[in-house]
């Protein structure tokens, strides 16, 4: 791990850098600088894994330069260090990793790195499976992402294809009858007369899989041709990379904030939500329901640690992925009473209208409507005092 420190006074440098060098291994602290300008410049040439920022510099604000680092270097992670705690908020909405107080404890020091340690690694893993698998993405559409390779979208030569490929995909490693697949494609027609469809657009399905480099993927055929299965071979679907990633996260804590906002941002959209089909509908729910389980997780983290931007990114965040979902737009009105925005709650209020009545045609919950009503009255800011 490869690390910068950058504070205008001498002796915490000297501290911060032998508490490191005592308590922590496999560090290696590459430059030390009391000047802002001198270390933004020896930042963007040795490119270090962490960057320990004092915040309270009389040249530069810690604040700016952390900008600035997270615009040239954005693979570089910040750690801020101040001895004023009313710094911490700020901190966290500049999306560093972590701040330490001063003067820096042995234990504080040691978890922060620890969180570094925990980055690093995320990242390497992302790397590693961008690097070495054959992706399929299924979130809203169907493309191919080969190692080294950008994300290619196949072209298939007609949506019955692209149907029955999806189709297959989604019961990999299952041999999947004939007649459900003809009973699905062509549902208005005999099956003596769409045998002959199926055997084309399954040849269509082959030839794509081929064209884009995906022959890895297998579909072996049954006895006479009386079912499919679809195996995978050594390619990954992103949905399941996806769940594997989530799931390992029981609770949100500061210790793994950082990869449990990766884990949630690698939900790209809608498990196959460009495409009516309505087999995949209680797939899309279960995804769907169990991304914004774990968004409300980290929003209630957020609120915990107060950082109301934060709780308004990822609610607003849940809104667009959700827009039926009411219970984001009165934790919003709620927040925005809380910080004196009456702009804000009235937007929310219109938005969810709009959405629910006249959109949806069904009413707002009736305790959101009330607590609006109150709200307009004056009634909420007396029952919080």
């Amino acid at each position: 791990m490869k690390v910068i420190l950058v504070d205008d006074e001498r002796l915490a440098l000297i501290g911060l850098q032998k508490s490191l060098e005592k308590e922590v291994s496999g560090i290696e602290i590459i430059a030390t600088y009391m000047n802002p300008t001198e270390a933004m410049a020896g930042i963007v040439e040795n490119l270090p894994d962490v960057v320990f920022l004092d915040i309270h510099m009389p040249e530069m604000d810690g604040m700016d330069l952390g900008r600035q680092i997270q615009a040239a270097t954005p693979g570089t992670e910040i750690i801020f260090v101040t001895s004023y705690d009313q710094y911490a908020v700020h901190a966290f909405e500049l999306q560093a990793l972590d701040y330490v107080m001063k003067p820096i404890q042995k234990d504080r020091l040691k978890q922060t790195v620890s969180r570094v340690r925990e980055k690093l690694s995320v990242k390497r893993e992302q790397r590693s499976k961008d690097t070495n698998v054959p992706l399929i993405c299924c979130f809203n559409q169907i493309q191919f992402k080969l190692p080294g390779k950008d994300i290619q979208v196949a072209k298939w030569r007609t949506s019955k294809a692209q149907e029955l490929f999806a189709y297959l995909l989604h019961h990999r490693n299952q041999t999947i009858h004939r007649s459900v697949l003809l009973e699905m494609l062509w549902p208005e027609l005999e099956e003596d007369k769409t045998v002959h469809q199926l055997y084309t657009a399954m040849y269509h399905v082959r030839q794509t899989l081929k064209a884009c480099n995906m022959d890895m993927i297998t579909i072996q055929s049954g006895h006479l041709e009386a079912g499919y299965r679809l195996e995978l071979g050594e390619a990954q679907l992103d949905s399941e990379q996806w769940e594997q990633e989530i799931r390992q996260w029981k609770v949100v804590d500061a210790s793994n904030i950082v990869a449990y906002e990766q884990a949630l941002h690698l939900y790209k959209g809608t498990y196959l939500g460009n495409y009516e089909y309505m087999w995949a509908e209680p797939e899309r729910e279960r995804l769907r329901y169990l991304w914004l389980y774990h968004m409300r997780q980290l929003s209630l983290y957020y609120q915990q640690q107060g950082l109301g931007e934060k709780v308004i990114e990822s609610t607003r965040r849940i809104q667009q992925m959700l827009p039926d979902e009411e219970e984001s737009y009165f934790v919003l009105m709620k927040l925005y009473d809380e910080m004196h925005n009456d702009l804000g709650v009235e937007e929310q209020y219109r938005l969810l209208t709009t959405r629910m009545e006249h959109d949806l045609e069904i009413p707002i919950s009736e305790n959101i409507s009330e607590w609006y009503q109150d709200w307009k009255l004056g009634l909420t800011k007396v029952m919080k005092t």
